[in-house]
């Protein structure tokens, strides 16, 4: 198998920074096995844009090392740059990070509410769950998933990078199948267009196509937030 991605990321119609991170942030193609992350930092106007980045920085630079390590590492570069400057004391990111190999697994590591999807023969999977407060009631049977698409809270996290030393990181694997698409995402995106709409768009024109109509749809709608999305076509 080979993997051929694109990335984009745009700031939206409202904020006046993009406190998002991506890898790869370009577009490329590779026969090897790939690292591919979305990051979506919280924190203010300064520090949201340092957590994202630190993020994915120490993840994708620890060399030889598990999705699992490499979110662990991103958590804890964070809490020493706030150590090192208080200023940044309070800042934090979602970090949604897959390794792709050569043979067809694909390893996910999360923690927050950035999303990872797979598109299979016209058919959207999401394959994380979202760590925030309105999910967990919904698991829990207290509201249901059209109460938490409108409640007040529906962007507070319950799980994110930053917040100590101890993280919880929800790891799982899948088997890739030629013709699948990811997709990597923040909250930007799904927060603006529903899930039917992300899959046929995900699914047109090539790769890079893909990415920048998903971005396009997510502005059109509103652009409420950063919008970034990460999209790789899994090919012979």
């Amino acid at each position: 198998m080979k993997f051929v991605w694109a990335a984009g990321s745009h700031v939206g119609r409202i904020r006046h920074n993009n406190e998002d991170s991506i890898h790869p942030d370009t577009d490329g193609k590779s026969e090897e096995t790939i690292i591919v992350a979305v990051a979506d930092g919280m924190g203010g106007h300064v520090a949201g844009e340092v957590a994202s980045r630190l993020a994915i920085t120490k993840a994708v630079e620890l060399g030889d090392a598990t999705p699992e390590e490499r979110v662990i590492e991103a958590n804890g570069g964070i809490i020493d740059a706030i150590l090192d400057r208080p200023s940044l004391a309070g800042m934090g990111t979602t970090m949604t990070l897959i390794e792709l190999d050569p043979i067809g697994r694909a390893t996910i590591a999360h923690v927050g509410d950035s999303r990872a999807y797979r598109l299979r023969e016209g058919a959207i999977e999401q394959l994380t769950r979202d760590h925030t407060f309105v999910a967990q009631q919904v698991t829990a049977g207290a509201m249901t998933q059209a109460e938490a698409t409108r409640h007040p809270q529906r962007g507070v996290l319950i799980r994110a990078l930053g917040l100590g030393r101890d993280i919880n990181v929800d790891i799982s694997r899948e088997r890739l199948r030629v013709g699948d698409r990811l997709l990597l995402c923040s909250d930007g995106l799904n927060s603006m267009i529903e899930n039917n709409t992300i899959a046929e768009l995900l699914g047109t024109g090539s790769a890079n196509e893909a990415a920048w109509a998903l971005i396009e749809a997510a502005n059109q709608a509103g652009g409420h937030d950063n919008v970034s999305v990460v999209v790789v076509e899994i090919i012979p």
